[in-house]
């Protein structure tokens, strides 16, 4: 059986490190970073997961997904492809993922205003 993985958390909270060490081998990944020239990257992202676990494969969802209705959207398209549903949450401290980011550099590093605009 396909599990939807949702990764939760504040920018530089750990998330996609967690992927990389615990689901990049299993789990397709599937990012709205990944679609940053996309115009409706809400929209292909939903049929990214879609054709995965329609194939029968595992996805893991690396977004931020800071409310009910963003992680009800994923839920509900995960249970529609009969996928296992796990949420992880990535607890963080602001100033420790502000730090973190900080030491991003390029396309990585988030604007500060982005990370405040999550909280």
């Amino acid at each position: 059986m396909s599990e939807l993985a949702i990764l939760v958390g504040l920018q530089a909270s750990g998330k996609s490190t967690f992927y990389r060490r615990h689901l990049a081998g299993t789990h397709v990944l599937v990012s709205k970073d990944l679609l940053r020239n996309n115009r409706r990257p809400a929209r292909r992202q939903a049929q990214l997961i879609a054709e995965a676990l329609s194939a029968g494969r595992s996805v893991a969802v690396d977004n931020t997904s800071p409310t009910v209705e963003l992680r009800k959207e994923l839920i509900d398209l995960g249970r529609a492809h009969g996928a296992t549903v796990t949420g992880y949450y990535f607890s963080a401290k602001l100033a420790d993922c502000l730090a973190r980011n900080a030491e991003r550099t390029g396309k990585d590093r988030v604007p500060e205003v982005g990370i405040f605009a999550t909280v």
